[in-house]
């Protein structure tokens, strides 16, 4: 019987458990085969979505080592690229958490070449922003290499620089974090006070904190302990003087009067009057925008926000305030978990609960969408392909209470909101291929009845109506070339651990450019920073994109419309 050699050497559909002839692709962790990404680009997956909890497939040891060798890799090949790659991505507030950036930032004064580590040294404090960022870094590099010259210099900068009020602050809000307190950092650094409130600031954090029991863990480091001390000059800032009379005060009077007078923050109140509603009332009058969204559970708990009150009102105010949301930094998972947790009426962890009040809720589903960076939509249809594979549903954005599953709904909702003629499906296959799902209906694909207009909860149970199944991102081109769908851009949420399908995502897409739309573009939004990627580097009509970076929808909507 003569041998059919299309079958085996077919560069127009080649099964996914089997690599493209000539492609370059390897073997993902499913078994299947992608492109793997470049370290660069692993570099941008793990700054915005990190390493926490792994993926279906990858633990989170091995996931942090696979993502620790691809970044010493960029370190070696250009260290400067690297630091400009982490502050920009950190300064502008694009990730959901900055440990990320602090680990990478960590890894380049450790393996950078002398230039790499003076830049990285140089922009400690635009990625170090506060003091839990900087005890961090301190908790990182420590374990990492020894406290030389530039490192102490480095840290005894970051105090220095602040001015006297903002230290203060840092003193008092962010104590001690992971073991490591502001005294244990000015031993090691040893930095020369600019002024006389410096020092005044600098001795209380080496006295008074250790002194009243602030510092509960001793750090061991791996170099010879400094002593540092700071001559008896100049007075404490007011703020820390209220922090002092708050610890002794006897009546809520005295409390309300130093929250007001002199804008102490929630860590400087003693936990015994963080149960009474008058003294929340007094902290969310000036409270950051962060802290306010991340006590919104507390605040009701304990009556305060409720139906039609002016504090419930002055939350609404607050969250619609655009410009503040991104003054402050506040990334769009942070609102999602918010407005998820809000919603449920009780924390993830522990055992409050409360009433949610809906005005909030939806002030803070309207602020998810401002919290994206302004996107232009692209005019042309797109469709939204949602991988709800059995992976995307144990995967975790950022180590948070949100499934890949979940993220990937909520980010298609920006892409909604913008495009006037857009479709969303979900995708899982069966174990047969295009065989259909669980043996029958449509081919792997269902129509997602979801809108910007439905809250996350309504979203999310859209989502897990759909069910589990083999991953194959290749349907969703599939499905629109049998259903003669005109589609300008396939834009797939997906963990790229494809392997069930019979053809690869790249030869679908050209089988559909070439019945339907010559020009059909396909963007990839990496929902893990895993090392893999459907996207063919050589095809220019398929991009790889992060996702949950606030620039993704725009970036989207511009490689869609451009040509």
């Amino acid at each position: 019987m003569a041998i059919n050699y299309s079958k085996l050497f077919n560069r127009r559909a080649t099964p996914q458990s089997q690599a493209i002839p000539g492609s370059g692709q390897v073997r993902n962790s499913a078994g299947g085969y992608s492109w793997e990404v470049t370290d660069w680009q692993r570099l941008d997956r793990f700054l915005i979505l990190g390493a926490e909890g792994g993926t279906y497939y990858i633990g989170e040891r091995d996931l942090v080592k696979q993502n620790h060798d691809a970044i010493i890799r960029c370190i070696k090949e250009n260290g400067a690229r690297v630091v400009d790659r982490i502050v920009e991505i950190s300064d502008s507030g694009r990730a959901p958490k900055n440990d990320p950036a602090i680990f990478a930032l960590a890894l380049v004064t450790t393996h950078g070449d002398v230039a790499a580590k003076t830049k990285a040294f140089a922009n400690l404090s635009k990625v170090c922003r506060i003091g839990t960022h900087l005890f961090h870094f301190a908790g990182y590099v420590n374990a990492m290499r020894g406290w030389g010259r530039g490192l102490r210099n480095a840290v005894g900068n970051w105090y220095n620089a602040q001015e006297p009020r903002e230290l203060a602050l840092q003193a008092i809000k962010y104590q001690q974090r992971d073991g490591w307190s502001h005294g244990d950092l000015l031993r090691l650094a040893h930095p020369k006070e600019v002024s006389r409130e410096h020092a005044a600031i600098f001795r209380w954090m080496l006295s008074g904190q250790d002194e009243l029991g602030e510092r509960t863990v001793k750090r061991k480091v791996n170099c010879a302990e400094r002593t540092a001390t700071y001559a008896a000059v100049g007075e404490l800032p007011a703020l820390i003087q209220a922090f002092e009379q708050a610890k002794a005060a006897k009546g809520k009077g005295e409390i309300l009067k130093l929250i007001t007078e002199s804008n102490l923050p929630r860590e400087a109140v003693p936990t015994e009057w963080l149960n009474d509603a008058e003294v929340w009332d007094a902290l969310l009058q000036k409270m950051p925008m962060t802290a306010m969204i991340r006590n919104l559970g507390k605040m009701t708990s304990v009556g305060l926000l409720k139906p039609m009150s002016a504090a419930a009102k002055l939350v609404v105010a607050k969250l619609s305030d655009q410009t503040a949301l991104k003054r402050a930094r506040v990334h769009p998972m942070a609102v999602l978990i918010a407005e998820k947790i809000y919603a449920q009426g009780r924390g993830d962890k522990g055992s409050l609960s409360w009433s949610p009040v809906q005005p909030i809720i939806d002030a803070l589903d309207e602020a998810f969408y401002a919290t994206f960076s302004n996107v232009e939509p692209c005019g042309k249809p797109v469709l939204l392909a949602l991988d709800v594979s059995g992976s995307m549903g144990m995967a975790k954005i950022a180590g948070s209470c949100l499934s890949a599953r979940e993220a990937s709904a909520a980010m298609s909702l920006i892409t909604a909101a913008t495009e006037p003629d857009y479709v969303i499906v979900g995708f899982s296959a069966a174990a047969n291929g295009h065989g259909g799902q669980w043996g029958g209906g449509e081919p792997g694909i269902t129509p997602v009845n979801i809108s910007p207009k439905m809250r996350l909860a309504e979203v999310v149970k859209e989502i897990e109506k759909i069910p589990m199944g083999g991953t194959d991102c290749a349907l969703p081109m599939v499905w629109a070339r049998r259903q003669k769908v005109n589609v300008s851009g396939f834009v797939t949420y997906t963990d790229s651990e494809t392997w069930a399908g019979n053809i690869h995502p790249s030869q679908a897409l050209r089988n559909y450019r070439d019945q339907f739309a010559a020009d059909a573009k396909a963007v990839v939004v990496g929902m893990t920073s895993n090392d893999f990627t459907i996207a063919d580097p050589k095809d220019r009509g398929m991009l790889d994109v992060v996702g949950f970076d606030t620039t993704a929808p725009a970036v989207i909507a511009d490689f869609i419309r451009s040509d």
